[in-house]
């Protein structure tokens, strides 16, 4: 099943609801078939990791980004601030715009 998603890799986006609320980070990967993405310093999980010498990985607990759900971030607008999201065709293209001030959110 393809799940269509609106939010990009690198988009900066707004944690909306949950734990980590009013935080604000890039997009560092997302799962569109999970309805998830991984926010950059946002939900953050602590992770018990193994020595390995050959991958050069000193053992310890180290802290990780955990997946949150897509309906819990906004994408920030660069001029009005967090925002929803709406399309239109630029020629043969079809754009991401602000539904604020009606900006292209695509570079």
């Amino acid at each position: 099943m393809h799940t269509k998603v609106d939010v990009k890799r690198n988009d900066q986006v707004k944690v909306i609801s949950g734990q980590d609320e009013g935080k604000q980070g890039r997009v560092l990967r997302v799962f569109p078939g999970d309805r998830k993405l991984l926010v950059e310093h946002v939900k953050m999980v602590k992770k018990n990791v193994r020595p390995d010498q050959r991958k050069n990985v000193k053992g310890g607990i180290a802290e990780q980004e955990s997946r949150i759900a897509i309906s819990n971030v906004m994408v920030v607008c660069p001029s009005c601030g967090p925002t929803r999201i709406g399309h239109k065709m630029e020629g043969d293209k079809r754009v991401r715009i602000c539904r604020r001030c009606d900006a292209t959110l695509d570079k």
